[in-house]
């Protein structure tokens, strides 16, 4: 570990300088005072002319002249050793001050600078901006271009943030994918850090060059003012995080003004990850199972597990609500392995003609184990991967369409079907069709929804539809809730449905006894025993 430089003691340093300086000063007093007599009978003395006193003098000139030598010899040391304590302190200052990546200043130093900028700007009757800037899917260029792309991103960036902002501002990386801009300005100038705001996040929104790979980032800045000295700077920092995670919310790659209200739902966003993170070994987690259909006759051809939460002090919680904070948080992929291990072993009952289709959450497909993972579920739970069916959502392949081949390529060899969901809502769609070994189709909700009332989305679907034939992929209709919208998807060829009109997301017990009536149930739901059973049937029948 290296040891900080000790400080140099100036009063101690300043006391030898002085003895030293002494000494040189002494010594010239001394030979010109005794002046050219000594050098005489010192000249005589060595060249051995005389004697007693005369070589006595010439001693004390050799003497003089040495003193003289080693009080300048002396100074000079001194003066380079101050040079160098000087300078290593500066070092020492600058590492402890400073992000090495970037230059920019650290979080100990930024708390410290920051809070001088506001107390002066207050005194000036001037506000303080802080500007809070995270990069946008900063983990996955880690996780699919190395760390050492990542910090080619960090310092690209500390660059373009350094050509953005005035050279009064003051710049800071937080860590991680964080920086800080802090710059006084007058309060009728709002509008200025507007506009420098905007220009950061277009900056920041422009591809990287690594390596020959072209990586793209975006921003989402958050900003909170300082009107006085009485600001704080940990409760600016505060602020600008929250409305940085607002501009996440509202869609990424843009700036938002901190407002009062952004912290409530900072505090339910709060709430949902602590429930998540304690619901999880709870069980609180479970499947429901949506039923999916031959359209044309009707039977029963699988179900797509849907995730819900049942929290024992809220109810029954939908998806929408905590999925997102799932991603945000990294939770998602534990989860959904979890609540997928529990349908395994629920479907394990079913009929093998009844398939389960599982969603994966597109953070899971950045997750280059993922098909491990998944195979390792299929083994254990004993559950059979031709009655597996994975759906991927066709706007989670854009990232890394490489790493998405391998994980899908590796499923599809142990004998797992796959489909590509929500297909029409996304880009090059056809492309995917034919990089990705898709088994099936599956056609957006909102498509079926406007088919009736629009022709422009009955197209889309005859289409898509056509598509399918010619490909030999099967079509899945999603969001089917009337009688008509199912007569006109068997019309235009459509083989495959799930929706209201087929029936709703049903918790395990009622999918049994579905299956139980169809005589599609191989063994009976075992019901709970044991101390739990009186904990988990009053969950159970609230769902």
């Amino acid at each position: 570990m290296t040891s900080t430089p000790k400080p140099f003691d100036r009063s101690e340093g300043a006391k030898r300088d002085i003895i030293a300086g002494g000494i040189v000063v002494a010594a010239i007093l001394l030979f010109v005072g005794t002046g050219s007599t000594v050098m005489q009978a010192a000249v005589r003395a060595l060249i051995g002319i005389g004697g007693g006193p005369d070589r006595a003098l010439a001693t004390a000139l050799v003497l003089n002249i040495a003193l003289i030598l080693f009080g300048w010899r002396r100074y000079k040391d001194l003066n380079r050793e101050i040079v160098e304590r000087t300078e290593a302190e500066q070092r020492a200052r600058y590492l402890a001050d400073t992000d090495p990546l970037t230059g920019f200043l650290n979080r100990r130093a930024l708390l410290a600078a920051g809070q001088r900028m506001i107390a002066g700007a207050a005194a000036e009757k001037r506000q303080v901006a802080l500007f809070l800037l995270d990069l946008d899917h900063f983990k996955t260029v880690n996780d699919i271009h190395g760390h050492a792309a990542g910090d080619r991103v960090l310092q690209v960036a500390a660059e373009r943030i350094s050509a953005v902002l005035p050279p009064t501002a003051t710049k800071a990386r937080l860590g991680g994918d964080e920086f800080v801009a802090m710059l006084a300005f007058e309060p009728a100038a709002r509008a200025d850090i507007d506009a420098l705001a905007a220009e950061l996040v277009t900056a920041l929104d422009n591809m990287i060059t690594h390596d020959a790979q072209q990586i793209r980032i975006g921003a989402s800045l958050g900003i909170a003012l300082a009107h006085d000295a009485s600001m704080t700077m940990e409760t600016m920092v505060r602020q600008a995080d929250i409305a940085m995670y607002h501009c996440k919310d509202e869609g990424r790659n843009r700036f938002c003004w901190f407002e009062a209200g952004m912290e409530m739902a900072v505090q339910v966003r709060n709430q949902i990850e602590t429930g998540i993170r304690e619901g999880m070994p709870r069980g609180e987690f479970i499947p429901h199972f949506e039923p999916q259909v031959d359209i044309a006759s009707g039977r029963l051809i699988g179900f797509e597990m849907l995730m819900r939460w049942e929290s024992p002090e809220y109810g029954m919680i939908p998806p929408e609500r905590f999925i997102p904070v799932a991603e945000e948080s990294g939770l998602i992929g534990e989860l959904s392995l979890q609540v997928i291990r529990e349908a395994m072993e629920i479907a394990k009952r079913w009929d093998p003609s009844i398939m389960l289709a599982v969603n994966i959450s597109p953070q899971q497909l950045k997750d280059p184990w993922f098909s491990q993972k998944l195979t390792k579920l299929l083994v254990e739970t004993g559950f059979p991967a031709a009655q597996l069916e994975v759906e991927i959502t066709e706007s989670s392949l854009f990232e890394n369409l490489p790493l998405v081949r391998s994980i899908v390529t590796s499923l599809k060899n142990q004998g797992v079907s796959l489909a590509l969901d929500d297909f029409g809502t996304g880009y090059s769609s056809l492309s995917h069709l034919r990089a990705l070994p898709f088994d099936r189709i599956k056609i957006d909700r909102s498509f079926i929804a406007a088919m009736r009332g629009s022709p422009d989305a009955q197209a889309i679907v005859v289409a898509i539809v056509r598509l399918g034939e010619s490909l030999a992929m099967p079509i899945t209709a999603e969001g089917v809730e009337d009688e008509a919208t199912a007569i006109e998807l068997t019309r235009l060829g459509c083989s495959k449905g799930q929706g209201w009109h087929f029936g709703r997301a049903a918790s395990a017990a009622d999918t049994d006894r579905l299956l139980a009536e169809r005589g599609l149930l191989r063994a009976p739901m075992v019901p709970p025993v044991g101390p739990d059973a009186s904990e988990e049937a009053p969950l159970r029948k609230r769902a």
